[in-house]
């Protein structure tokens, strides 16, 4: 339900700022006399700074503040559609729900996004019939069909891309850059909360040696074998990705150094395969950058240490 994929928070302050200036618009030049000016007025100022929150605190909200700013959002609208008193000012409303359901289908899961739009229409549409004016219903339900349909459309369209470009077409595991982006997100979290956060870095021994005497089809179906055997060992906080060639990454949030041994121990035991790890755990201050070069350095000292013994 929480799932917010990049980028939502600053899109999200743009659309606040947009209906600020809207509902200004509205206020200055109302479409009837019986035009809610007030409730205008207080709505483009709660835009405006809804905005302006947004916007500095983008590199530090959580997905359940985003949740809560889209159905504020969508309170405003409900809000809106009470007041109007024709059925053109009613379903002139409609880009604003359907901004709201494309925004939705875009940047959240697709549970999220339906769950978005069901309390819109709810809202608004109990709002329409309070307002009750004359011929608003065939207009209305075209603008309900509409706001479904774009959502539905773009959260299919939007969660086939994301997928696509987040993960390894090999494995099915996130990429290194889903990777990377993931693992930012978990660090900083886990530095504002003082929780431990740990990145492991795997390299498989003699890798070339399998794709020179067997082919590269045994490698694929190695990488393949691997990602599955490991995967059902971790927790789904945990990250599984593949960096690169025959180099896997994991971002282990709530996990220390202690923990980390018990979980490569299970993962040694979960596939023959010989592979190497490196490990680091989060200090204050770390950028993700930081901690993968801790990591890399770990792993090539227990690459050495291995072909030394």
């Amino acid at each position: 339900m929480h799932t917010l994929r990049p980028g939502g928070i600053a899109l999200l302050s743009l659309l606040y700022a947009v209906s600020a200036v809207l509902c200004v618009v509205g206020a200055l030049v109302p479409v009837s006399e019986r035009s809610p000016v007030a409730l205008l007025w207080s709505l483009a100022g709660l835009a405006a700074a809804g905005s302006v929150a947004l916007w500095l605190r983008r590199d530090r909200l959580g997905p359940w503040a985003v949740h809560a700013a889209v159905l504020l959002a969508s309170g405003g609208l409900g809000l809106l559609t009470w007041r109007a008193a024709t059925a053109a000012g009613i379903v002139g409303l409609g880009p604003a729900m359907v901004s709201v359901g494309v925004f939705s289908g875009h940047y959240f899961s697709r549970t999220a996004a339906r769950v978005h739009v069901g309390v819109i229409l709810v809202l608004t549409t109990v709002g329409a019939l309070a307002a009750a004016p004359t011929g608003f219903l065939p207009l209305w339900l075209t603008t309900v069909v509409t706001v479904v349909v774009l959502t539905e459309a773009q959260s299919r369209i939007s969660g086939d891309l994301y997928r696509a470009a987040g993960t390894d077409p090999l494995t099915g595991l996130a990429n290194r850059r889903a990777w990377q982006a993931a693992a930012d997100r978990g660090l900083a979290y886990a530095q504002r909360t003082d929780e431990p956060y740990t990145v492991v870095l795997i390299d498989l021994d003699g890798f070339k040696a399998v794709n020179d005497q067997a082919g590269h089809g045994a490698g694929d179906a190695l990488l393949q074998e691997l990602a599955a055997a490991w995967s059902a060992q971790l927790r789904l906080s945990d990250l599984l990705g593949r960096y690169g060639g025959d180099e896997f990454v994991l971002s282990l949030p709530g996990t220390d150094a202690a923990r980390v041994a018990d979980l490569l121990a299970r993962l040694h035991a979960a596939h023959p395969a010989a592979w190497s790890p490196g490990t680091a755990t989060a200090r204050p201050g770390d950028t993700l950058a930081e901690l993968v070069a801790r990591a890399d350095t770990d792993l090539y000292r227990n690459k050495r240490r291995k072909h030394d013994t």
